[in-house]
């Protein structure tokens, strides 16, 4: 290890440690069996990202679980249940909006920071009806991960230093950037109506239908279906898996399907797990992801999580290019203040078959989440 990637990864580890609790958001209850909770959790992280030729290292919101706030209002009438969920993000810098030539805002609200403005009827005998600003039924669908680092490390690769440009072999900056060819295809969170079947055998089946409320002047319309399994309770396994697909509409640009999946499963005798996700949009590329992992209960305060991952992807800024990246991801729960500390280094190449060659890039992540 050389003594640049010493000096990053020590500077990322004591920010990670950093992080404390202050305080936690209580639940109030009526006497008609309602009930108002509030929740939220703070995420932020230091980020070193090395180009081939430049280091730069900033402080950022991890992407992959970004800082948010929220609250859950409940109502039971009966078996069924009305729920209301408001939820933000607090838009502070995140890992994925940096680059070489801006560091972004270290705050900057929009309304697109919303994330949820939901309504929920929750029946016993018919599932789940929903409406407003929140997940479409695919939203998650390649994220089903049962080793405990998905904070560091997910089928998301972007999430850590998305924004970042490559370089040629002459040093200079290409238009490609990490999220250019690092897809999952996963989807959205809209303005939706979403019906969520009850559980049967441990599968639930989705479907909504949604367009972009906060975007301005955007036309676009999504229906998806998707289809979860899971089963904490196989013997000595638990699994995880989920499929979904989705149609995609708008003005001035070509109609798009996306499938996409995700499967997971645990050991817990051992505790090794493995994470498996692909998907395929139609009308542009694919890609495949892996990951091992290994959780134990190494030290008193909580479980300790490591995994490597590998992806690879395909056809995604122009047909016949390919992208790879691998990982490997440290999380450290502290189960007394609800914390999780972490650290990540990522590597990202990439080649399109042209004259260019395009520089490998790496970066390295830790900070500390804490839920409130």
């Amino acid at each position: 290890m050389s003594t640049k990637l010493v000096l990053r990864s020590s500077a990322a580890v004591a920010v990670a440690m950093l992080a404390a609790p202050a305080f936690a958001g209580p639940t109030y209850t009526s006497d008609n069996g309602g009930s108002f909770r509030w929740y939220g959790q703070f995420n932020p992280s230091f980020q070193s990202f090395d180009d081939g030729v430049e280091d730069y290292n900033r402080l950022v919101d991890n992407s992959s679980s970004n800082s948010r706030i929220g609250f859950w209002v409940e109502q039971a009438f009966g078996e069924n249940t009305l729920k209301f969920n408001f939820e933000t993000a607090f838009s502070f810098r995140s890992s994925d909006g940096t680059n070489q030539t801006t560091k972004g805002d270290v705050t900057s609200w929009t309304r697109s920071n919303i994330r949820h403005v939901d309504l929920q009827f929750e029946t016993a005998n018919y599932g789940t009806f929903s409406a407003g600003q929140g997940s479409m039924a695919t939203d998650g669908i390649t994220g089903t991960d049962l080793s405990g680092t998905g904070l560091g490390a997910n089928a998301s690769i972007a999430d850590i230093g998305g924004g970042y440009f490559f370089r040629d072999s002459a040093g200079n900056l290409t238009g490609v950037t990490v999220a250019d060819v690092a897809a999952t295809y996963d989807g959205p969170r809209m303005g939706r109506v979403r019906y969520d079947s009850n559980n049967f055998g441990g599968f639930i089946f989705s479907a909504s239908y949604g367009t972009d409320i906060l975007a301005a002047n955007n036309d676009r319309e999504t229906y998806d279906v998707a289809v979860r399994y899971s089963n904490d309770d196989m013997g000595a396994f638990a699994v995880d898996a989920g499929i979904g697909a989705a149609w995609s509409e708008q003005t001035g640009t070509q109609d798009r399907r996306d499938i996409s999946g995700s499967f997971a499963v645990l050991h817990k005798d051992t505790g090794l797990s493995l994470a498996v996700a692909a998907g395929e949009r139609d009308i542009a590329g694919s890609y495949a992801y892996a990951k091992l992992g290994y959780a134990a209960d190494l030290i008193a305060a909580g479980k300790t999580s490591f995994s490597v991952d590998y992806y690879d992807g395909s056809d995604q800024v122009i047909a016949g290019d390919s992208s790879e990246s691998w990982g490997i991801a440290a999380v450290q729960k502290i189960d007394r203040y609800n914390l999780e500390t972490y650290v990540a280094y990522r590597e990202y190449s990439y080649a399109d078959g042209s004259a260019t060659t395009y520089q490998d890039a790496d970066v390295i992540l830790a900070g500390a989440r804490w839920k409130f």
